[in-house]
């Protein structure tokens, strides 16, 4: 698996969710490059996302083939998201994932992903989608190992 980044709004801090990242993320190979922003400010919502986006699209490499997870995108099973990220290498183009703060991502993010990535329908807090990710994408590079972590005949 090539290298991946990821652009995530918060710093996160000690704790459950920075374990499960760092678990995760410590058996990627090669690592997984983050870039923490700090969270917006801002009177409303709206303020807050265009902020933080603004932060976002200039955090992200140049060519970047962008990855915004979003409760909106497609959620794929964990075969089909190794898939998926296979067929990214294969244009050559650095991949990165995007993960917004408490109020999801600007419109303007959105608007330059490649692709929108949901772990399922639920709503799960954005410090938490790390660790999921991270595991994701353990799990991907696993199925394309054939490393025995992932069961496939589990459902």
């Amino acid at each position: 698996m090539r290298g991946l980044g990821l652009v995530a709004i918060g710093r996160i801090k000690p704790g459950p969710e920075k374990a499960l990242f760092d678990q995760h993320a410590a058996r990627l190979r090669p690592a997984l490059a983050v870039t923490e922003l700090p969270e917006g400010q801002g009177a409303n919502a709206a303020e807050i996302r265009r902020r933080e986006g603004q932060a976002i699209l200039a955090a992200l490499p140049p060519q970047a083939f962008a990855v915004a997870m979003d409760l909106g995108g497609q959620a794929p099973t964990s075969e089909a998201l190794a898939a998926l990220v296979e067929k990214w290498e294969g244009l050559a183009r650095p991949i990165t994932f995007v993960i917004g703060g408490a109020e999801g991502l600007d419109p303007a993010v959105l608007a330059r992903a490649d692709h929108r990535l949901s772990l399922g329908p639920l709503t799960w807090p954005h410090f938490l989608v790390r660790g999921l990710l991270a595991e994701q994408l353990f799990r991907a590079q696993a199925i394309r190992t054939n490393h025995p972590y992932h069961r496939a005949w589990r459902p």
